[in-house]
């Protein structure tokens, strides 16, 4: 019988295959271990989407289509229909573009998992996704079903988008900002409306969300706070502000009705940037995040200082990926989507 693991030279990952049996088991299990020391498997949010993601994957392999039919059904809709054939304006939608997202990200796992071996409890020490990302890293840890991780994330972004009627909020982005002044802006420009920082990307890139008033006035406002260059953000809703309560209200419900398990590897909190496993802690942090900072900085920072050495980002694009070279310069980074990119990181961490 072959068995599949990991083992890793420095940051170097290598695929081997070993016959069963008590010398191969303990080569396994030191195998396990050096690798547990260093990978982490990071999820995408919004923003990564693309028509046609997840087509090929589909195409090349039998269990990403089964994956993608699961999601449909689930949803009673034809979710795959507006990823692959469908308009950008559709799939850019809130509430179509958050299971998707997932949906991708699970079909990668899947394809790991069942094709080439992977076994994500023994493999890698944490997971983390960006704000919806979360749900992908939760399912992929055998946190959620998949099918409820895309049920969660239909009402999740129907609930997001209805929270504030279109046009009242606003997002923008800030380029050159640390956090804490990206903090003290949002804070003046807040003038008694809701101003705050809402995504804490990289060194020098925040995101402020909020009242569209508020936000236009923070933009104004930058350059006398040294930063380089704010610009506003093409988006239909204040995501991750206060003004999302309603929103969170409508997950409390949802997330008390889904069975979630302690994950087979750590999730690290969007809101809290530190490892939660915990069921009922997971459903606080996930109902918190709505309206909470994605405290991604942090939660890579982390990461590297609990010895991550390799990020490998599941799903469309490579957003997060780019981030990671920005956050940890000397870690690895990997970035899997497609099925050519599934062979790529095979190969490259073939030894």
């Amino acid at each position: 019988m072959l068995a599949t693991f990991l083992t890793v030279h420095d940051k170097t990952v290598s695929f081997k295959h070993a016959e069963a049996g008590a010398k191969t088991e303990d080569h396994q299990t030191a195998g396990r271990q050096r690798i547990i020391m260093g990978i982490a498997f990071i999820f995408p949010g919004q923003g990564s989407q693309v028509v046609g993601m997840g087509r090929e994957l589909a195409q090349a392999h039998a269990c990403a289509r089964a994956l993608f039919e699961d999601i449909d059904a689930a949803l009673g809709m034809a979710l795959t229909a507006i990823m692959w054939d469908g308009s950008e304006a559709d799939l850019t939608l809130t509430e179509n573009a958050q299971p998707a997202l997932m949906a991708v990200s699970l079909a990668v796992m899947r394809v790991l998992e069942q094709d080439f071996g992977f076994d994500v409890a023994r493999h890698v020490k944490y997971v983390a996704g960006h704000s919806l990302g979360e749900y992908s890293a939760l399912a992929a840890a055998k946190s959620i079903e998949a099918t409820d991780a895309a049920r969660l994330l239909r009402t999740r972004g129907r609930a997001m988008q209805e929270a504030v009627p279109v046009g009242q909020g606003a997002m923008a982005a800030l380029m050159g900002a640390d956090f804490d002044v990206a903090e003290k802006l949002a804070a003046v420009a807040a003038d008694e409306l809701v101003c705050q920082a809402a995504n804490d990307n990289a060194p020098g890139q925040v995101v402020i969300s909020g009242h569209r008033a508020a936000v236009e006035r923070a933009v104004a406002l930058s350059k006398d706070y040294g930063v380089r260059r704010a610009v506003m953000l093409p988006v239909s809703a204040p995501f991750h502000s206060r003004l999302m309560a309603p929103a969170a209200q409508a997950m409390s419900e949802a997330l008390a009705q889904v069975a979630i398990a302690r994950p087979c590897v750590p999730l690290i909190a969007n809101v809290l940037a530190r490892p939660i496993e915990d069921p009922d802690e997971i459903r606080c942090r996930l109902v918190e995040q709505v309206t909470g900072t994605v405290r991604w900085r942090e939660s890579m920072e982390f990461m590297v200082g609990d010895g991550i050495t390799t990020f490998v980002e599941i799903g469309a694009g490579k957003v997060l990926s780019g981030l990671a070279r920005r956050i940890a310069p000397n870690a690895d980074t990997a970035s899997i989507g497609t099925p050519e990119d599934v062979k790529s990181f095979v190969a490259r961490f073939a030894g």
